[in-house]
This record gives structure tokens, sequence and C-alpha cells, in this order.
């Protein structure tokens, strides 16, 4: 039997040990990466406080960026070219799978965006780790803020991911919202990532949703992305009207303009 030099193995051995760690800093899905973190909670209060008292808003929404980078670039310049917009808001879909590289690709191109900008979770992000990920990057999955009198309540609707047994959309944290801080505001725009009747929303609660919906104070109208498509209609028959932001492969997204009086809802080709 050939006996093993021990000058040579425990060498071998200490190299092994040393360089586990390195291995599963780079494993895709492992959570630690560098850069910014808790971004929503610091842009919403940039947000507030910079708009505080203004009376007519400009927001831009996109969504669905996924790895189309070279798509999403061209459309976050288009957004950086006009002077007027205020803010920005992800409807979803950062990532295509989740990874924590591809989070810090996203969070790094929309950083190249001239004014704040809020992102909601996809059901791509959760793959993998990407929902923990994302609540490190990011924060948490239901959250709102209050600018010019108008309440954006943002949502997790991405039910499926939870293989249905979360409480999502959490109609509790809804109850909240049309309550909290009622004296700041006076209307009302939902945000979310899976609409109803979609694959990845709860459809057992499809109904319940539009119900308490409609105890939204002064609700102007919902936006969603996910779809990958410009849709504009009611998704119950009524009066209420869903806004589909489309994906950046598409090359285009929508501007909305909220006065006192009303609001106004633009498509941008770019």
């Amino acid at each position: 039997m050939t006996k093993i030099n021990n000058r040579i193995l425990l060498p071998l051995l200490l190299f092994l040990l040393t360089s586990c760690g390195d291995v599963f800093q780079t494993h895709p899905y492992d959570v630690h990466f560098d850069g910014e973190t808790g971004i929503n909670a610091k842009r919403i209060s940039t947000i507030e406080q910079s708009l505080s008292g203004k009376e007519t808003l400009r927001v831009a929404f996109i969504s669905d960026t996924h790895l189309w980078h070279s798509d999403a670039r061209d459309e976050i310049a288009d957004i950086n070219r006009r002077k007027d917009i205020d803010f920005v808001i992800h409807c979803g879909d950062l990532t295509d799978t989740g990874t924590t590289k591809e989070f810090e690709w996203s969070r790094d191109l929309l950083n190249e965006l001239r004014m704040p900008y809020v992102a909601l979770i996809g059901n791509h992000d959760f793959l993998g780790t990407g929902d923990q990920t994302y609540y490190v990057m990011y924060g948490e999955m239901d959250f709102s803020f209050i600018v010019a009198r108008v309440k954006f309540v943002c949502l997790n609707t991405n039910a499926t991911e939870y293989d249905h047994t979360a409480a999502v959309p959490n109609f509790d944290y809804m109850e909240e919202e049309m309550a909290r801080d009622s004296d700041r505001f006076d209307r009302t725009v939902v945000v979310m990532h899976a609409p109803p009747y979609s694959d990845q929303f709860n459809n057992n609660v499809a109904k319940a949703f539009r119900l308490y919906l409609e105890f939204m104070p002064g609700l102007m109208c919902c936006v969603y992305g996910h779809c990958h498509g410009d849709n504009v209609g009611s998704l119950y028959d009524d009066d209420l009207i869903f806004y589909g932001i489309d994906c950046a492969e598409h090359r285009n997204y929508r501007i909305m303009t909220i006065t006192p009086d009303g609001y106004e809802m633009e498509q941008i080709r770019y």
C-alpha cells in the first residue's frame, strides 16, 4: 500500500478548509451582497420630505425588468431626460431567477435614476432565497407612503409563491392602511405585482380583495405588473380601473400625473 506523505496532505487539507468560505460566499442564493440595503424606507423618507406640500405629482411606473438590462437602461435614460418626474415605482420582478447577483445588478441599474424610487417584490424575485434578499435590500413586502395627500399602498400579491398558505394579499394590513394616518391623505393608489385573476393571485379571495379595495379612502385606481402587457380596464366589470405596466423588453412604461382635481395616465414608448 502506498503511504501518503503528511507534508503534502496537511497543506492540502488546510487549503480545502480555508477555501470553503470563499466557495459559499459566491453561492448564487447566499443573501450576502455589498452595497445599499433598506432602500424603500430611505427612498420613502426622501419622497415624503422633498415633495411635502406639492400639489401636482408625476409618477413613473415601470415593471418586470428581469434580465433585459439593455432595455431597462434605455427606459431609465428616458425617464431621466424628463425633468418633471417626482419618483418612480417599480412593480416587481426585479430579477429573473432571484439570485443575489441579479438583485445587485437590478439595484445598481435603478440607482442610475436621478429621482427616488421604490420597488415591489415580484414572483420571480421569490425564487431560491430571493424573498430574503429582497427583505434585506428593499424591506417589507407590504409598504405605503403618503405624498400630496395621496397614499400609495404597495402590496405583495404573489400568493402562489407561498402555496396559498400565507395571508397574501394581507387583508389585515389593508385594513390598517385604511385608517393609519387618515388625517394626512384623502386619496389612495393601490400598487401590486400580480393582479386579481392572474396565475399568481389567490383567486379564492379575489372578490374579497375587491371589497377591501372599496374601503380604501378615495381610491383612484390600481396599478400592477406581471402580465407583460400594457393593459387598461376593469377586472371586476365595474368602474375601478386597473393599469397594467408592461415589461422592459416591450419598451414602454406609464407616467401618472396627479392633480388636486384628478389624474391622467400616459403611456410612454422609448
